[in-house]
């Protein structure tokens, strides 16, 4: 018998996802203060703030299986997480429009029953549209841009101003799904275990 399977993420994206790989994961939001890592190294940050967030929901569930995650995205190397207001989130698209950003998503996989922890980031370039300035505060004023990492839902309205992808496209709404499924088997499950 498999253990029960935890998504430590109060994210619909992610929840859908699982849900599509046929997963129907227990949502348990962490709560966890993102403010207290403050770290330079995109990798470093997503994999930390992963783990913590994994850490604080296997508390409450000892005998599961636990995922964390977080993203940021990285532009000209700036790390940026969810914009804070609508006007950061019009500036943040000026500097994005016809340029690369790079998705880092931090994943942390914790068996909490044989204590082991498997942590990996799925890394996706992302090239954006030259979109004009009316464009970008229609579509800040939709809301959809305050509630991303990358001030973006490639799965909803955002996905119109994204020309190409390099990597794992699962990864940009939040969960690289192939690199989740390397985590189960690397804890010794397979996917199938949770079908």
């Amino acid at each position: 018998m498999p253990p029960l399977f935890v998504l430590a993420s109060a994210s619909p994206a992610r929840k859908k996802l699982l849900e599509q790989a046929g997963i129907s994961p227990t949502v348990c939001k962490s709560g966890f203060d993102e403010s207290q890592v403050q770290l330079t190294d995109p990798v470093e940050l997503v994999e930390t703030l992963a783990q913590r967030k994994a850490e604080l929901v296997a508390q409450q569930y000892p005998d599961a299986l636990v995922l964390g995650c977080d993203s940021v995205l990285a532009i000209d190397g700036e790390i940026y997480g969810k914009p804070e207001t609508p006007e950061d989130a019009i500036a943040r698209w000026k500097t994005m429009r016809g340029n690369t950003g790079i998705l880092y998503t931090g994943h942390a996989l914790i068996d909490a029953a044989k204590a082991k922890t498997v942590l990996r980031c799925g890394i996706t370039t992302v090239y954006f549209s030259d979109i004009q300035d009316r464009i970008i505060k229609a579509y800040v004023a939709t809301g959809e841009p305050l509630n991303c990492a990358g001030c973006f839902a490639i799965d909803g309205q955002g996905g119109l101003f994204v020309e190409k992808l390099e990597g794992c496209h699962s990864n940009v709404i939040g969960l690289s799904l192939p690199l989740f499924h390397q985590m189960l088997n690397e804890l010794g499950y397979s996917i199938i275990d949770f079908w």
